[in-house]
């Protein structure tokens, strides 16, 4: 093991929840060592989402915590020490990944954190730390959708639910980075940022699927239709895709929902669930390669996260989820760790 300096303290800061339900306490843990193909992560920033809330209240099963735990998906951060048969990592990297929070994966809500290595990639330059921690889990669940499971390319139409949401407004990014032409719904106060994006707004309030089917596609569908929201948007997206060749993806299976819709039109639906990797162990080098995709995007300026402008750190870490439980977030919440 290599590290680039003395080793760090034997305790840490963390956040953590005690109970599910029970309110987020700041408090000392035994400070990590990175075991073999992990590298410890001195973290920067660490990005909240809505699952972590769901996780702290108890409402996330499919997340399998169990507390006490320390809670956090995405972090940002420079790596501190390597493990053995670690060989793409060193001291003084600056990285970013999903890395915890979920199953007994220590979170991102910590000073530090022992993450598998695969889950890593390097923090692009064009990014503050900031920045990077709100990537993560949005970025790999659009790729996931677009790019492995609808293909996402060229000339095609692709309609994003949700447009300026947290998964919503980077899925914009990458449908129009891989020269797709986009459309996307929001409530009347996200339009202007969905246009800003680079989408055609659609006001999900106001104008009905078919009426937006017919103006935008002359009534033959979407060849993609992306659903981040759920329940009643993901039956409309079943009505809103193209004949035979269309494909529905959401990330948002919830509930009870009819496929005959979408089997009269001989179209097809992907579900995303990108929890898996970190549960299960398979398929962790892939997390690693799509935040490869995130920082080349990211570099080339085709990719940038919306922020809100609030600052949290880890002794208000509970307010920065109550900001996201409440849906007041103007943009990704990001707590600040470091400093």
């Amino acid at each position: 093991m290599t590290s680039s300096r003395p080793p760090v303290d034997a305790t840490m800061r963390a956040v953590l929840l005690e109970e599910f339900g029970s309110p987020l306490v700041l408090g000392a843990i035994r400070t990590p060592a990175p075991g073999p193909g992990q590298v410890l992560v001195r973290i920067a920033a660490s990005g909240v989402n809505p699952l972590d809330t769901k996780i702290s209240a108890g409402k996330a099963a499919h997340a399998r915590t169990r507390p006490p735990a320390v809670l956090g998906l995405d972090l940002a951060g420079v790596v501190e020490e390597v493990g053995a048969d670690v060989t793409g990592f060193a001291p003084g990297d600056e990285v970013f990944g999903m890395t915890g929070g979920v199953g007994d994966l220590q979170g991102s809500l910590a000073e530090y954190a022992a993450v598998d290595a695969r889950l890593l990639a390097r923090k692009p330059a064009a990014l503050t730390m900031r920045q990077a921690a709100a990537l993560p889990l949005v970025f790999i669940t659009a790729w996931e959708g677009l790019v492995d499971r609808a293909g996402v390319h060229e000339g095609q139409k692709v309609l994003v639910h949700g447009g300026a949401g947290g998964i919503g407004h980077v899925a914009v990014q990458l449908a129009r980075a891989r020269g797709a032409e986009v459309f996307a719904t929001g409530s009347p106060r996200n339009l202007e940022t969905i246009a800003a994006l680079g989408a055609t707004p659609i006001d999900r309030t106001a104008t009905p699927v078919d009426t937006y089917v017919a103006e935008h596609t002359g009534g033959e569908g979407f060849d993609i239709v992306f659903d981040t929201v759920g329940g009643e948007t993901l039956d409309a997206s079943f009505t809103a895709v193209r004949t035979y060749t269309g494909h529905v993806v959401s990330a948002l299976g919830w509930g009870s929902h009819s496929l005959a819709p979408l089997s009269f039109r001989g179209a097809s639906y992907s579900g995303v669930f990108t929890l898996l990797p970190m549960l299960t162990g398979r398929g962790r080098e892939h997390h690693g390669e799509i935040l490869r995709e995130a920082a080349a995007l990211a570099e080339a300026g085709a990719l940038r996260p919306l922020l809100d402008p609030r600052r949290f750190t880890l002794a208000t870490a509970a307010e920065a989820h109550g900001v996201v439980e409440r849906g007041e977030g103007q943009g990704k919440v990001v707590v600040d760790v470091a400093g």
